[in-house]
């Protein structure tokens, strides 16, 4: 049976400073952005970001590629707490990475920017997160990015 997916919510997610480490001897540069709160939003899932619970630790490899590593809490509605561990890649033409490492607006048709999220949630409402495989799409802006949630059925 081939899968398919269906939207389940959308995150907002605002991060406050971009660090960056540097250039490590395998000619990978590290950072790490700490997450200051956000939204949830969707069908199957609402509620918010918990500020300071987290962050993405983004390596910047040699050509060009963005590999995300984040991770941080999620309130459900219903005061649930849940762990998000998101992983992702984020590729362009040389062109649109200079304006996006500018930190200017750039349309996400221009780069592919996809995730692929884990969940720890609790037993409960909510433990359909931790069962389910997911896969996103991220729309990076300045100070926050918007990631789609679908779910593989």
């Amino acid at each position: 049976m081939d899968p398919t997916l269906e939207y389940v919510f959308q995150i907002t997610v605002r991060f406050a400073s971009r660090n960056h480490v540097g250039t490590l001897p395998s000619g990978i540069r590290r950072g790490y952005t700490p997450t200051s709160g956000g939204e949830i939003a969707g069908p199957r899932l609402q509620g918010r970001v918990m500020p300071n619970s987290g962050g993405d630790f983004a390596s910047w490899w040699p050509n060009g590629t963005v590999e995300f590593n984040a991770q941080y809490m999620l309130e459900a509605s219903d005061g649930a707490l849940i762990v998000i561990k998101n992983r992702g890649f984020r590729h362009a033409s040389p062109d649109v990475l200079k304006r996006m490492e500018a930190l200017e607006p750039v349309d996400p048709t221009e780069y592919y920017m996809r995730i692929a999220p884990v969940f720890e949630a609790p037993v409960g409402p909510h433990q359909w997160l931790s069962q389910t495989v997911f896969v996103g799409t991220a729309d990076r802006r300045a100070d926050h990015s918007i990631f789609r949630y679908f779910a593989v059925r």
